[in-house]
């Protein structure tokens, strides 16, 4: 069986669940006599959809017929879908779906929060999908944190695309930069004409001609395990293999993990948790 002959029976019950749970009183019709179920009629969710009841009916069925965006939208207005039911009802119906633009998440809560701590000693970070560095444990910060304060507001490509070279504490730039800026187009995929992904891009390609280079060529990537490397003051270079773990509730965020990849980083790391230094707040965080 295709995919389209499997949605077809799938799109049909949906909709009939979706019907039989929204009462004439929901939309502010009478009643009537003679109603054998609870839900609204077919011809009344066409009537009060502005769609033919043949055409209802058919969709209604499962057969093979073209749906609009605007006619599923009217219908997902009568049958009270919330947005997951929408975009359901989008993907049974194989139309494009396009969803409503959200902010950009910029907080996690103290659940998240103690997930990171409790990671420790590997280092952890929390990513939205522009590279807003939204938490941070510990480890992380001692590790990939400089030592010129914590920015107001820190994002990774930022920070990455202007430092100098030298200070820079993620290695093989050349290789990794290109990675994350494809990674941060697809993402840009789903937020094309939102002002602030529009303002990032714009200053960023300003205040760096390599990142404006990289954006026009257009490549596109999906986040997944890395093996970076990092130089760091103490213990000199850190090679540590990147995880990324979604979270429910944030879309589009994720958690990225990071864990030694060989056992001179392991014994590094070691010499880093020793508490025989300050630990203070630092600024401009490596990915």
């Amino acid at each position: 069986m295709t995919t389209t002959h499997r949605r077809r029976p799938e799109l049909a019950a949906f909709l009939r669940g979706r019907r039989a749970r929204v009462t004439p009183a929901d939309v502010g019709m009478p009643p009537g006599l003679r109603r054998r179920t609870p839900g609204l009629r077919r011809e009344e969710v066409a009537q009060l959809s502005g769609v033919g009841v043949t055409w209802y009916t058919w969709l209604e069925q499962g057969r093979p017929i073209n749906a609009s965006a605007q006619v599923l939208d009217a219908v997902a207005r009568t049958l009270r879908l919330d947005a997951p039911e929408r975009e359901h009802l989008y993907h049974l119906a194989e139309v494009p779906y396009a969803s409503a633009p959200t902010p950009s998440t910029r907080a996690v809560g103290a659940e998240i929060q103690g997930i990171l701590d409790a990671l420790a000693p590997r280092p952890a970070v929390v990513y939205n999908a522009r590279y807003d560095i939204l938490a941070t444990n510990a480890p992380y910060r001692d590790l990939f944190y400089a030592d010129d304060g914590l920015p107001e507001a820190p994002n990774a490509l930022w920070t990455l695309f202007n430092s100098p070279q030298g200070t820079c504490r993620l290695l093989f730039r050349e290789e990794e930069l290109p990675f994350m800026v494809a990674t941060l187009r697809a993402a840009y995929g789903t937020h094309c004409g939102e002002p602030a992904w529009e303002d990032f891009i714009r200053r960023l390609s300003a205040a760096s001609p390599l990142f404006a280079r990289l954006w026009e060529s257009g490549d596109v990537r999906q986040p997944g395990r890395r093996v970076k490397a990092f130089r760091h003051a103490l213990v000199g270079e850190l090679r540590m293999t990147s995880q990324s773990l979604s979270i429910d509730g944030m879309p589009e965020c994720r958690i990225v993990v990071y864990t030694p990849d060989d056992q001179e980083t392991v014994r590094a790391m070691a010499v880093l948790r020793e508490p025989l230094r300050p630990r203070e707040p630092t600024k401009n965080p490596a990915p």
